[in-house]
């Protein structure tokens, strides 16, 4: 959605041999493949706080929080020395069978400590989509293990995003990212989204909750009950728009769960670790104690790589009980699972959060931002504002079109190019900008957001009128 606005595209489009060496060498997440090799990046080469510095020199407020990971801010000293001081004494060993390592033990031992419920067991992954992978197959061998093998159909939803693995990125039920890729279709299901914003519904939000709730209820007896292993689920659906379900729809969607013996797996890659303002959402904010948790991101606040799931007393004891004698064996891990410097650097990340308070913090700001946010609905070119503490989107349009038109995301990317020039990195997707800063961002630099944000919105009113946006 990136768009250049004059000769230098604000002043980005720099760092020499560096940038050209990224065009022609690197194959970018999500890259504009007509575009390959042509088009210089953003090159970040520093970061401190909540900026970061490109190559030119220029700062960066980071209102994505690198990707809504980056919870404590850049350049800590207790993260960055816990990494170096673990690196030195011992960088690697493998994880798998009978060996272990300290790092892993003891993290695992505050995450369930942290976990709602009896969520006490944890699967080390490399990151949120390893670990979503890896909570739907442990899913399967879960029902495998009763003697219910046929149990293997998962439920998601429309605009839910879990990962880009190939059983992750089947879950996720972003339009825009089904390309040529292949995606299992057979045993995956995308229930209706969710997403419920109070200040454009034609229905009200109970009668929203019950059409939702009908809609799975309908699924459920369709796919029938008996083949469907779990339902996989964002408290609020982070990538695909911040979209928030109504009050009450976590609790009925889990009732729903337990009725029909289906897993309820929580996907709290983006909520979780303070994000709206608890270690865990899913019983602190929305009252459920899931069967698995998924985290990532902020679990180290994007310093090392590292995912988990965390697994239930029942799950476990479950696969203990039901082992196959003949291969008792739980095949799936990673060559990273558990690294011991990933994990030195989430306890010292844990370690932060609970001394400083972050997630206080965000409580405290974190409605103060989705306010100052909402006051951009004065825009003629804003159809909407959604935010949780500190995950928010902004909707773009141009006035009278609705949805991602090609002119409302032309129209988003200039708003997104006036931002980076003014020095505000926000993330667009279609006709979104969508923010998720660091946890330890102040009001005052809210209020900056803001206020870049309102600039770039009329600068872009202006293109338009002139003709400029097509």
């Amino acid at each position: 959605m990136r768009q250049e606005i004059g000769e230098t595209g604000g002043g980005l489009r720099r760092g020499g041999s560096l940038v050209a060496k990224d065009a022609r060498h690197v194959l970018h997440p999500w890259a504009d493949l007509s575009a390959l090799g042509g088009q210089g990046s953003l090159m970040v080469c520093e970061a401190q706080g909540v900026e970061v510095m490109d190559s030119a020199g220029r700062k960066y407020l980071d209102a994505i929080g690198g990707m809504w990971c980056v919870t404590v801010g850049y350049g800590r000293p207790e993260l960055i020395d816990a990494m170096q001081a673990q690196a030195r004494r011992m960088p690697y060993f493998t994880p798998f069978a009978d060996v272990a390592n300290e790092p892993a033990a003891e993290l695992a031992a505050l995450l369930a400590e942290l976990s709602p419920g009896d969520l006490n067991r944890v699967h080390f992954t490399t990151c949120g989509s390893t670990a979503v992978e890896s909570a739907v197959r442990i899913a399967h061998l879960y029902f495998a293990s009763r003697g219910r093998p046929a149990k293997r159909h998962v439920l998601s939803r429309v605009n839910a995003y879990h990962g880009s693995t190939y059983l992750a990125a089947s879950l996720s039920g972003k339009e825009a990212d089904r390309t040529r890729f292949h995606y299992e279709t057979e045993w995956v299901h995308h229930l209706e989204n969710p997403g419920f914003d109070p200040d454009d519904a034609p229905l009200s939000a109970s009668e929203r909750l019950g059409q939702l709730i009908d809609g799975m209820e309908a699924a459920i007896a369709d796919i029938g009950p008996e083949n469907i292993a779990c339902f996989t689920a964002e408290p609020v659906l982070a990538s695909g728009g911040v979209l928030i379900p109504p009050p009450g729809y976590h609790q009925a969607t889990r009732e729903l769960c337990r009725r029909h013996d289906i897993l309820y797996i929580s996907d709290e890659v983006v909520t979780g670790f303070g994000r709206v303002g608890h270690f865990f959402a899913s019983e602190a904010k929305f009252g459920i104690v899931p069967d698995m948790v998924v985290t990532a991101k902020g679990l180290t606040s994007g310093y090392q790589p590292l995912g988990a799931v965390l697994i239930s007393d029942h799950i476990a004891g479950t696969l203990t009980e039901s082992a196959d004698p003949a291969k008792p064996v739980f095949s799936n891990g990673f060559t990273y699972s558990g690294h011991p410097v990933a994990c030195a650097t989430a306890i010292a990340n844990i370690d932060v959060m609970q001394r400083e308070d972050i997630c206080g913090h965000v409580r405290d700001v974190g409605p103060y931002f989705v306010e100052r946010l909402r006051e951009l609905r004065n825009s003629p070119l804003v159809s909407a504002v959604r935010g949780d503490h500190l995950m928010a989107c902004v909707e773009c349009q141009v006035p009278g079109e609705t949805g991602p038109t090609a002119r409302n995301q032309a129209l988003a990317g200039r708003v997104d190019a006036y931002c980076e020039k003014a020095g505000l990195l926000v993330r667009p997707f279609e006709n979104l900008c969508i923010m998720s800063p660091p946890l330890v961002i102040t009001k005052d630099e809210i209020d900056r957001i803001v206020a870049i944000m309102t600039e770039s919105l009329a600068r872009a009113e202006h293109d338009l009128r002139a003709g400029e946006i097509c």
